[in-house]
Formats: structure tokens, C-alpha cells, sequence
């Protein structure tokens, strides 16, 4: 059936306000070639988003024609204001921006295990009310929220998980109280950093891939055909439960510990340091971010061991028979030892899923660079014949205030741009 005029003009608003957002202020012409809609009908969406006060002039392109110069329109970016959060065990990131996405201000602060919930949650809201100041913003439209733990899929909620303090679970209904206007959504960490690789990052280029996180614990985010699986209880990923070959136990209902979690953690990739003779940096302490520092540290240190050992070993005389093969130095060896290990959940997933492409993100994949993609992706061709491409994150920790950003982005956009009736839900690509 046809689209009804009111239908046909919502769509066409989209469509302008989508092509403004991905190209930049355009003129009322280019807005006509590039929709191919017909010069009134252009005129006629021009006016009603000016109205609605969605797009302004904001410029005028010296086009060699004569005539008065064409107005370039653009998205009003003040017309809302977004919140994307970072919510970690042992802080809270925060960054506000416009309804285009432009950053306007962030900060982040570290909030103490022994704080306690109600100062723990004061210290998170009052961050997110000071940067919203800084940034200008007299009012919240969208607040995106990533935390670890399960979110509920129907009710959108943080879901009880051990190991998290009781502060996470009550923040969002926290924040909702003391921003009542604001539209405040959370996910879970690691689905938004996929969202931000898929968009803006390491799989930019692909439909279906897998997001493996290495960060103070393991998570693994699916994207199937363009779309962020959850599962039916929101559990998809949890692949620090995975059993796997090496470790001394099996995990539990309520604890990971025996699953892929005791081998890939980052306390285990520093005890795996150690084994191997390769020293880990002093002072880091041990909390959480002391003990994530530390692992990212020692991988990154390692890689850059393993690429000066290359450089400086050269071409070395003789034929390959006349020189014995020399034992791998302890840099080398941990790494080797690291892929073997993120090669046994890597493998799992790919039997299963056949994702093609696996993404190695959070801190230790950031660290770990092309240099354990490329071992990892070494022993996966050993192990499956299924062709998958290892891949290390574009944009290591701060992908997932970045997805929280592109989340909250979605959605304020979603309602201020669907005037009357709603419109589906905009693609993956929006």
C-alpha cells in the first residue's frame, strides 16, 4: 500500500536529517540531488524541520551561478543534549555532547571499594550534573549507560551479579531520579564497545563479527547480520563461564573462576607473566585498575621486547640446517603462551558462531596490538577450518563510552526526528 502523506513526509525528514548528520550542512540543491526528491518537495522539508526547529541556516555556499548564494542548513546541535557513562567497579567516566555527538565535556573519577553506596552514588551523579554543567547543558534529553553484569531484556535493568558493588545496581534508578526529564538507559559494557567497533572502529566493515573483551574479567559481545544479539536472558558472551582444557576447576552458577575467565583475566595474564621469567611493573597495586594496568603493561611491554629482538637479530649466516633452533625469549614465549590461551575461548566461539571476523578489544587487546591478533589468529587456523580473521580493537578502553555516546545519540535522534507517527527503527548504519 502506499505511504499516507503524513507517513511519506516523516520518512522524508528522516532521510534529509539522516544525510545531514552523516555529510554535514547542506544546501537545499545538494539535499535534492542526494535524496532525489523533487525541489518543492525539498522546499516543503526544509521549512517544516526549520519549524520544528530541528535544522537552521548556519551558512551560505558560493556556488558560481548567479543569484544570491544557496543557504547551507544544518542539524541545530543545542536542540538536545546527551550523556554517555562508563560505569567500571572502581569509577565512573562520564562525557556530554550535542545532538550530533560532539564531545562538549568529560571527566572521570575514581570512586573507592570501601566508600559505600549511598557516597559511591553521590560522587557518580554529582560527576555526571558537574560535566553537563561544564559542557552548557541546562538539561539531559538521553543518558546512555554501559556497566559490566547482565542487563535484564525486559526490563532494561542492571540484573544482581556477584562481584558487583551494590552501588551499580542502584545507580540507574538513581540517575533516574535525579534527572527525571532525561531518558536514561544502561547496556552491558562490552555490547557497547562492539556497537563502537562496528561503527567506528576495527569492524566497520563487517555484519557479523565477535568483540572478545580482555579487560579485569573476559566478555564477548555477538553482532550477527548487523544486529547486537543479547539472548533470552541478556547472558550472550558471558565467556568467562566458558569450561575450557587448563584450568583446575569448573565455574559455578554464581563463580567464573575455572571457566575462560582463570586463564584470560588480567590477573591471570600477569601471573602468566611471571611464569614465563618476563617481569611485571611494580606499584600498580592491587585493585582492580592496578591489576588491569599491570597486565596491559606487561603485553605491551612484551610486544615491544619481541619487535626490538626481531630487529636487532637480522639475517644470521650459515644455513638454516648449520644453526639450531633458539629457544624463544621470555617475551616471546609469554605472548606465545597468551595466544594459546585466548585461542581456546577464541575457537569455541567461532565453532559455534562462525563469526568470521573476532575483534581482541579492552585494555589487554588494546596492548596486545597486531602482535597477538596475529598469533591468536595462527592457532585458530590450526584449530577450525572455518576462516576467521583476528582482529585488534581501533579503539581499546574508550570504546565503550564511545557506544554509550552513539547509543544515547540513536536514541534522542530516533524521537526528535520522527515528528507524528513513529518510523521503524533506524539501521545499524544510522
Amino acid at each position: 500500500m502506499p505511504a499516507s502523506p503524513s507517513t511519506a513526509r516523516a520518512i522524508n525528514d528522516r532521510l534529509a536529517l539522516r544525510l545531514l548528520q552523516q555529510e554535514g550542512p547542506l544546501t537545499a540543491g545538494q539535499l535534492k540531488q542526494l535524496t532525489g526528491l523533487s525541489r518543492p518537495t525539498v522546499a516543503d522539508l526544509v521549512e517544516r524541520l526549520g519549524a520544528a526547529g530541528l535544522i537552521a541556516v548556519v551558512g551560505e555556499a558560493g556556488e558560481q551561478r548567479r543569484g544570491p548564494n544557496a543557504k547551507v542548513y544544518g542539524i541545530v546541535a543545542d536542540r538536545a543534549h546527551l550523556a554517555a557513562l562508563d560505569v567500571r567497579t572502581e569509577g565512573v567516566a562520564v562525557a556530554v555532547a550535542d545532538l550530533v555527538g560532539r564531545v562538549l565535556a568529560e571527566a572521570s573519577v575514581p570512586i573507592a571499594g570501601d566508600a559505600g553506596t549511598g557516597p559511591a552514588l553521590e560522587q557518580a551523579v554529582t560527576l555526571v550534573e558537574r560535566v553537563a554543567k561544564e559542557a552548557g547543558a541546562e538539561r539531559l534529553h538521553t543518558v546512555g549507560i554501559g556497566a559490566p553484569g547482565l542487563v535484564d531484556p525486559s526490563s532494561g535493568e542492571l540484573r544482581d551479579s556477584t562481584g558487583l558493588p551494590e552501588w551499580h545496581r542502584r545507580f540507574v534508578a538513581t540517575l533516574q531520579e535525579r534527572l527525571p526529564e532525561a531518558r536514561v538507559s544502561v547496556e552491558n559494557e562490552t555490547n557497547l564497545a562492539a556497537l563502537a567497533e562496528q561503527r567506528d572502529g576495527a569492524a566497520r566493515d563487517r555484519d557479523t563479527f565477535v568483540l572478545l573483551w580482555l579487560g579485569h574479567g573476559t566478555g564477548a559481545a555477538v553482532v550477527l547480520d548487523g544486529a547486537l544479539r543479547r539472548g533470552a536472558s541478556g547472558g550472550t558472551g558471558e565467556i568467562g563461564f566458558l569450561p575450557v582444557p587448563g584450568t583446575t576447576a569448573l565455574p559455578s552458577s554464581t563463580d567464573c573462576e575455572g571457566g575462560f575467565h582463570s586463564l584470560a583475566s588480567s590477573a591471570a595474564v600477569v601471573e602468566l607473566a611471571a611464569e614465563c621469567g618476563v617481569p611485571v611493573g611494580s606499584g600498580q597495586g592491587a585493585s582492580q585498575v592496578g591489576v588491569v594496568r599491570a597486565a596491559a603493561g606487561v603485553v605491551r611491554g612484551a610486544v615491544a621486547q619481541v619487535w626490538e629482538e626481531g630487529a636487532a637479530a637480522g639475517p644470521v649466516p650459515g644455513s638454516p640446517e648449520e644453526q639450531p633452533p633458539a629457544a624463544p625469549a621470555p617475551a616471546a614465549r609469554f605472548l606465545d603462551a597468551l595466544a594459546d590461551r585466548l585461542a581456546l575461548g577464541v575457537a569455541s566461539v567461532v565453532a559455534i558462531l562462525d563469526p568470521g571476523c573476532v575483534v581482541l578489544g579492552g585494555e589487554v587487546g588494546e596492548a596486545g596490538g597486531e602482535e597477538l591478533a596475529a598469533r591468536v589468529q595462527d592457532r585458530i587456523a590450526r584449530m577450525t577450518p572455518l576462516a576467521t580473521e583476528v582482529r585488534t580493537t581501533a579503539l581499546g578502553g574508550g570504546a565503550v563510552l564511545r557506544g554509550a555516546l552513539l547509543t544515547a545519540r540513536d536514541r534522542a535522534q530516533e524521537e526528535l526526528f520522527t515528528p507524528g507517527e513513529r518510523l521503524p527503527q533506524p539501521s545499524p548504519g544510522w
